[in-house]
């Protein structure tokens, strides 16, 4: 039986997830800060899902998916979906420290331990759910679409090093658009993706072994505008 840690998984994108891998018979390690979120998860699959209560801001990170690790029985794919994003309309570095702290401090050492673990066992896969946010700077949450263009180029780099080591290691960087949940902030949102379409295209990209994923397909659109956009025009809309 395939097993899969997904991290932030007590809601949105990594609750509905968990559903569907733990539907398709594998066996589901889900980490949250909100236990009862976490408790109740496992209700609906009590012999596929585990799972392990913690903040990725915190201490106990590697300690955690350790356990998780050894509780599932191994590992075979691995899913950060923790994420934080709070606009702001002048620059706050309560906010910003929150940011760093989980889309990259978190981030780092969770993905950093679980590669490592791969090259150990020979194989394995990454994905992350970085943003189309990281392709250029965004004036109302600067830390995070920094922090998701730091996701998404450590994500290459593994990507490179995999390759280099000849190791079957895979990573997937998913770059969502706007997706109904508590994270799509803003005016202006436009191709708003239900949860479930979203969770769907991500588990068939996965599936497939696809480097990048756009969720939902045609926001690859939207980001190869936003490569080729000057500044004079973007600093209207970023």
């Amino acid at each position: 039986m395939n097993k899969v840690i997904i991290i932030g998984a007590s809601s949105g994108i990594g609750r509905e997830l968990a559903l569907l891998y733990a539907a398709n018979n594998w066996l589901v390690g889900i980490t949250g800060r909100r236990k009862e979120l976490l408790q109740s998860l496992q209700q609906d699959f009590p012999e596929n899902i585990m799972t392990e209560c913690f903040d990725v801001t915190g201490d106990e990170n590697i300690e955690s998916i350790r356990n998780l690790t050894q509780q599932l029985g191994g590992l075979d794919l691995l899913i950060y979906n923790s994420g934080y994003c709070e606009p702001s309309e002048i620059s706050e570095w309560e906010i910003d420290k929150n940011t760093i702290l989980t889309n990259v401090t978190g981030f780092t050492e969770i993905v950093n331990f679980t590669f490592n673990y791969f090259v150990v066992e020979g194989k394995g896969h990454i994905a992350a759910t970085s943003s189309l946010a990281s392709i250029r700077g965004n004036s109302f949450a600067p830390a995070y679409s920094a922090s998701k263009a730091y996701m998404s180029n450590y994500m290459e780099g593994l990507y490179i090093k995999a390759a280099k080591l000849k190791l079957p290691i895979c990573l997937t960087d998913i770059q969502p658009g706007f997706v109904k949940t508590k994270m799509a902030k803003g005016n202006g949102q436009f191709w708003v993706a239900p949860v479930d379409k979203a969770a769907q295209q991500i588990y068939t990209g996965i599936k497939n072994k696809k480097r990048r994923i756009y969720i939902t397909k045609r926001w690859w659109i939207i980001a190869k505008l936003l490569y080729c956009l000057p500044i004079t025009l973007y600093k209207k809309i970023g």
